[in-house]
């Protein structure tokens, strides 16, 4: 049995300076909310819970985002290269190898580290190179398109890696979807609502683990760098190795985004690697808050459901929209909406409390 004093370790992690959220009230509200997440598909028709499926995917991503810009300073457009790379990689090896024995597991495993790799290469040269500021983005957004350009001509039948064919800008399709070895049979993953569940605990077990991370040394060292590079550097901490960290774990989180993502649809292309896709990870992180989890987590979910609302009744106007809230934030909270409305609050409870004293 674990110890108390590993028990304490975790919890302190859990509850430590670099998010926001803590004591009883806070988890209360969290395990409130996860059993209503729970218990929402015995409510909800098939197409709502496989939605919800679908914004789970993008989470991910959202999160690892966070924690390479937010906590680590660094703005990477890359985000949805490494989502297409592990895309890909998952329909190549399902479609060679099958789903027996949960091999689409397997797969998800491996396509992650697929992206993971690519990230350790693509992240070896940038923070090695020590580029950052605006070209770290301007490098990373090239990769991402110089990626997509490349994948949209792949459309000959000589374009193909064993039995997969990449089929260019029409994407690839007809990979299976997540199984589970059983000794009855393997159990399939879909329709929607064995997936929703799935996806949810690896979001939960993923959020709680990130927590973690910001928390301890690693985390607290990102966050110095981001503060300030060159005092962290003087303290003697090699920042590049510390940055490369964080970016490969954030891409890894991008790469799960985009495996899942393939598997919920059983389809990828390369337009999921476009330049509006590789923006809109930043809008969604900016508008909750980059710089916690929590507020990522909340803002990229309700930014998602306006985002798609919007494209249903006036597609025309759901880009112009995301950009006007992104210009909008980042003058007037720059921290993002949600920690605005939270300091706002704060501030204001302290007002009240110091005029009640008086």
């Amino acid at each position: 049995m674990p110890s108390h004093s590993s028990l304490g370790s975790a919890l302190r992690l859990l509850e430590g300076p670099q998010t926001l959220g803590k004591g009883p009230a806070f988890w209360s509200g969290f395990v409130v909310v996860l059993a209503l997440a729970c218990i929402y598909p015995l409510f909800a028709d098939g197409y709502d819970v496989g939605n919800n499926v679908y914004f789970f995917n993008w989470a991910f991503m959202a999160l690892g985002l966070s924690l390479i810009w937010g906590y680590g300073g660094a703005l990477s457009f890359g985000q949805t290269a490494f989502f297409g790379v592990a895309g890909y990689a998952y329909g190549v090896l399902t479609i060679n190898f099958g789903d027996a024995y949960g091999f689409t597991f397997v797969s998800l495993v491996l396509a992650t580290l697929i992206a993971a790799l690519f990230a350790a290469v693509l992240g070896y040269f940038l923070f090695f190179g020590r580029i950052s500021g605006v070209f770290l983005g301007i490098v990373t957004l090239s990769v991402t398109l110089v990626l997509e350009r490349f994948m949209s001509q792949t459309a000959g039948p000589e374009w193909h890696i064993g039995s997969a064919r990449l089929n260019g800008f029409n994407g690839m399709g007809n990979m299976p979807s997540l199984t589970i070895p059983w000794p009855g049979g393997d159990v399939v993953l879909y329709p929607d609502v064995p997936l929703y569940y799935l996806t949810l605990a690896l979001l939960v077990l993923v959020y709680l683990a990130l927590r973690m991370v910001v928390n301890s040394r690693f985390g607290n060292v990102l966050v110095a760098i981001r503060e300030n590079p060159q005092r962290a550097e003087m303290l003697g901490y090699d920042i590049r190795r510390y940055q490369l960290g964080g970016f490969v774990v954030g891409s890894a989180l991008a790469g799960l985004s985009g495996v899942l993502y393939t598997a919920w649809g059983n389809y990828i292309t390369p337009s999921s690697m476009g330049m509006t896709q590789a923006a809109l990870p930043i809008v969604w992180v900016a508008v909750g808050g980059r710089s916690d989890l929590t507020t990522t987590l909340l803002g990229t979910l309700l930014v998602l459901a306006g985002f798609q609302a919007l494209t249903i009744y006036g597609s025309q106007y759901a880009l112009v929209a995301m950009g006007f809230l992104l210009v909008v934030t980042v003058p007037a909270a720059p921290s993002g909406i949600i920690i605005g409305i939270g300091s706002l609050f704060s501030r204001g409870l302290k007002r009240r409390k110091a005029r009640e004293a008086r």
